[in-house]
């Protein structure tokens, strides 16, 4: 049975997280250090200071790595109250790539790399990145197409390939690359990397010009060549990196989900702040139906996004798989997202395509939310399949 009521000690936890949220980050977004490529270290560090003094930092980490050790309900109560400013999950250290480069590593990786790699990371000591997706013809939606290589030589793997809308890269302390593997010339499958960065062979391209802006470092476009990797940094067993990665990408679908339900709640908030003061029409404008109604179906595809992050993160918090759960959640609450924050923007008219409220960076980073981790329609087609074979998660 499902039971979705707040213990004690987690409404507290909410609460204190949205007065941090609210009085202590809230406050920076409009610090020049916020910019188009996203926050900078500077900024990240800055406010991890102030989550790690709130006793907020990583909350999705087990207490042994510094964190608060919630389980998925937890943390899509936390996510939520974070992501209430698009720099909030940068300040708590939960904000992709690291919250799911933090959470492999915490299932996978060996002792030794989790003290090198790991402990530093969840104490926001530096950043990571994950190095999966490839530009045309290689690995995107479909991570089969996977183009970069990693050669066995001796005691090391020497891997060469372009990555590109690699999150993080630019000042990243670590990178996860992944590579399809070649043994004695045999594919092998693909295989996980570790590396310390900057690495002889890996080279930033370029950073992209993207539409959203929240995610610290950027999005790069990164070449490996003849990248030396020794066998003890693999991350995991040689070959079995596609399964490692349904490890990170199913609860990291749900995670964003729950951080940006949190940005398209303050757009809402904005929104029906802003109608209820604004006149039009001899009354304010949230009495005429036409933003009403906007605002009432607001409330609905929240409410129902909410109740579908929960149902699923109470799923993993039971064990179960959830993989075709987490895929159906990401399309319903990146569309219903995207619907919030359009009719926001409308209520607000000409005042929400300016800065002088959040509305048009959440507009616009929410809209990229449908296509990072999978766009809409391949996780349809996903369903789909498990339909026509009668399939479950």
């Amino acid at each position: 049975m499902m039971d979705f009521s707040l213990s004690p000690e987690l409404s507290a936890l909410r609460d204190r997280t949205r007065e941090f949220i609210r009085d202590e980050v809230i406050p920076f977004e409009r610090d020049p250090r916020r910019t188009v490529h996203g926050p900078t270290d500077d900024l990240r560090r800055e406010l991890n200071a102030k989550a790690r003094a709130a006793g907020l930092l990583a909350p999705h980490m087990e207490e042994r790595w510094g964190g608060l050790g919630l389980g998925h309900v937890g943390r899509a109560i936390v996510f939520e109250e974070a992501g209430y400013s698009m720099l909030g999950p940068v300040a708590l250290h939960c904000a992709a790539p690291d919250e799911g480069n933090m959470h492999l590593m915490s299932l996978v990786a060996t002792p030794a790399q989790q003290e090198r790699w790991l402990r530093p990371l969840a104490a926001g000591e530096g950043r990571s990145c994950f190095c999966m997706t490839e530009p045309a013809p290689g690995a995107g939606a479909d991570p089969g197409a996977l183009q970069t290589t990693a050669v066995a030589e001796g005691d090391e793997f020497v891997i060469n390939g372009r990555k590109w809308l690699i999150t993080g890269a630019e000042g990243a302390a670590f990178a996860i690359i992944m590579a399809r593997t070649l043994v004695d010339g045999k594919d092998v499958g693909a295989t996980m990397f570790l590396t310390d960065l900057p690495a002889r062979g890996f080279r930033i391209e370029r950073l992209l010009d993207s539409m959203d802006s929240s995610f610290t470092g950027g999005h790069a476009e990164v070449v490996l060549e003849n990248v030396r990797i020794p066998r003890d940094d693999v991350l995991g067993e040689v070959g079995a990196g596609f399964r490692y990665a349904q490890v990170r990408l199913v609860p990291a679908r749900l995670t964003h989900c729950m951080r940006w339900l949190g940005a398209a709640r303050r757009a809402h908030d904005i929104a029906t702040g802003y109608a209820s003061q604004r006149q039009a029409f001899g009354q304010p404008i949230i009495r005429h139906e036409g933003v009403g109604f906007m605002l009432a179906d607001n409330e609905i595809d929240l409410h129902t996004a909410r109740l579908a992050v929960w149902h699923t993160a109470w799923m993993l918090d039971q064990g179960e798989r959830a993989s075709r759960e987490s895929s159906m959640v990401k399309v319903h609450c990146s569309e219903a997202y995207w619907r919030v924050v359009d009719r926001s923007m409308q209520v607000l008219g000409g005042l929400g395509v300016t800065d002088d409220t959040e509305m048009q960076r959440i507009f616009r980073d929410v809209r990229a939310f449908r296509i990072y981790d999978g766009p809409s329609e391949v996780h349809r087609w996903s369903v789909a399949r498990r339909l026509e074979g009668g399939r479950k998660s």
